[in-house]
């Protein structure tokens, strides 16, 4: 049994701007992004889930046409509440700072903290994997990030700097003894370093 990670691809965003859950769409090489991505995963897979937010959907649907997609509402990225689609260095100092020093345990204004999101994605992930045969995950850099600290008792704080996952990555884990132990098999940048926080 193997379980296969893959990150969606480039969104269509300009860098700078907090989004989470909010449903954007991809770029214009969304087309080459897949033929990359699609060369690092086997061509048949017994289920395939997805977040629902497109930018996930249409990737997963693109690499697996043929099968059905489970839409799983537990995969969407972290929920950034009153922050969706503010420019990172617009949110007030005195707001965000407390969510700067513990972004683990703190929520953001109206939405989650990584705990949130940690609790509902290995949830989700623990009944994707007692499932027979072998699995597809298409979803967002934080629930992937959720997912490997999971396996790998890594700690949530240290998870960004441990585990660098660029757009249309793919993550092969399979089962050893009791957990599983995981391998890049794909993970290029394709726009250089993301920005997902206030430049201080």
């Amino acid at each position: 049994m193997a379980i296969y990670l893959i990150r969606h691809t480039t969104p269509d965003i300009p860098k700078g701007i907090c989004y989470g859950q909010t449903d954007l769409d991809v770029v214009h090489s969304f087309e080459q992004e897949v033929a990359l991505t699609k060369a690092h995963l086997p061509e048949a897979v017994t289920h395939v889930f997805s977040s629902p937010l497109q930018r996930c959907h249409k990737l997963a649907r693109a690499l697996y046409p043929q099968q059905s997609i489970v839409l799983k509402d537990e995969l969407k990225e972290l929920h950034c509440g009153s922050w969706e689609m503010q420019e990172w260095n617009a949110i007030p100092k005195a707001e965000i700072q407390p969510w700067m020093d513990d972004f683990v345990h703190v929520r953001v204004p109206g939405g989650e903290s990584y705990v949130d999101l940690h609790t509902r994605v290995v949830r989700c992930f623990e009944n994707i994997a007692s499932l027979e045969g072998s699995s597809v995950i298409v979803a967002h850099g934080g629930p992937l990030r959720s997912i490997l600290s999971h396996i790998t008792q890594t700690p949530l704080k240290e998870s960004f700097d441990v585990f660098t996952l660029h757009y249309g990555c793919v993550v092969e884990l399979h089962a050893n003894g009791n957990g599983f132990e995981y391998q890049l098999l794909y993970n290029h940048s394709q726009t250089g370093k993301e920005w997902h926080r206030p430049t201080l």
